[in-house]
């Protein structure tokens, strides 16, 4: 007997900068409202700054900025999607939570090879969801592998 059932995915659903972005929901630890950050000096431009999370101080990246996208003003509807990254928690600052969506892999397509597009290279794959392109984040190619890419 063969295992051949598609392999079931789900993703949490989010908007950036008016567009619809994904993650795998096994990589999100908490979602929380937003919360002024703390700057840090020499750090990247999309790098936030940092906040007190039950006594664990929590980078947050402004995943616009990052996605080199138009920043928008932060409000009391923006939440920090607080992601594990490599042993690594990370905040990832977005516009609004959309829903959390379930799929198989079959159900995702690959992004086109587009190489004078940098935003392509952290989008793992494509789905359409009620006529809406939702774009699949790669997080390895989002987060920062160590706290020496933040400084």
């Amino acid at each position: 007997m063969s295992d051949a059932s598609p392999r079931g995915l789900e993703l949490l659903t989010f908007r950036v900068a008016e567009q619809e972005y994904s993650l795998d929901i096994m990589s999100v630890r908490e979602i929380r409202g937003w919360t002024r950050t703390t700057p840090m000096p020499h750090a990247p431009d999309y790098m936030r700054g940092v906040i007190n999370l039950r006594g664990t101080v929590l980078p947050v990246m402004d995943l616009a900025r990052r996605l080199n996208l138009p920043s928008q003003e932060t409000n009391d509807r923006n939440v920090i999607i607080v992601v594990k990254m490599n042993g690594t928690l990370t905040g990832l600052l977005v516009d609004a939570v959309s829903d959390i969506v379930a799929m198989s892999e079959e159900d995702l397509q690959p992004p086109p090879d587009i190489a004078s597009d940098p935003q392509m290279s952290v989008v793992r794959a494509l789905t359409v969801i009620d006529d809406r392109m939702i774009r699949v984040l790669d997080l390895g190619s989002v987060v920062p592998r160590t706290s020496d890419e933040m400084a």
